[in-house]
């Protein structure tokens, strides 16, 4: 059972809505900002109101599997792990984008909302807004918003860290964040390899 839930999950988050907004709308998101298939160039591509309804598609498809099984009983102990991390694979590594997918915030917001009921997601989203406020009193960010944005991304997600073992959450948890941390580094990798090479260079 937790295998084929794990396969049900994958395949929730690998549900490429904001792709598939994009082409409704004609626009190519491969072809937008640096052809993330995600809402973020949703969203710089045909608008707010179709970017809104890429983040809360992306958003949902890691929650609500998630909040289903855990409902259900069947995400207890360390079972809990890769039910956690699948939605968020599906949508890195997409099957219907031959394994190329996006750089899972949407859904990684989704499933720690439901994991922690909202508790992590909140936490995440405050170090997020912290580490923006940072970035923008630092004037050499401001020329490299992707770069800095990967930076700050990967940089919260190290931090929540900090939060979930002061909060004393289970293990299966703190191996969740793990799991969500290296996924997160491999999406953003092209951002933060840019920024190490432009610090380097200065």
């Amino acid at each position: 059972m937790i295998i084929w839930l794990t396969v049900c999950s994958f395949l929730s988050g690998a549900l490429m809505f904001s792709y598939w907004l994009g082409l409704a709308g004609r626009k190519n998101l491969k072809t937008v900002g640096d052809g993330n298939p995600g809402a973020l160039n949703l969203w710089k591509a045909s608008g707010y109101k179709l970017g809104i309804a890429g983040v809360l598609l992306d958003f949902l498809k890691g929650y609500i599997p998630l909040f289903l099984i855990i409902e259900g009983g069947y995400g207890e102990g360390y079972a809990l792990i890769p039910l956690a991390l699948a939605p968020i694979l599906g949508h890195a590594f997409s099957p219907f984008l031959r394994g190329k997918g996006g750089k899972a915030i949407a859904v990684t917001f989704g499933v720690w909302s439901a994991l922690t009921t909202f508790e992590g997601a909140l936490a995440y989203a405050v170090l997020l807004a912290l580490l923006a406020a940072a970035s923008r009193l630092h004037a050499r960010t401001n020329t490299t918003s992707s770069r800095a944005d990967g930076l700050q991304v990967v940089s919260g997600m190290l931090l929540l860290s900090v939060y979930l073992v002061a909060r004393a959450f289970s293990p299966a948890i703190l191996w969740v964040w793990f799991g969500n941390f290296v996924i997160l580094l491999y999406t953003h990798r092209n951002e933060l390899t840019a920024l190490l090479k432009e610090r380097q260079g200065g």
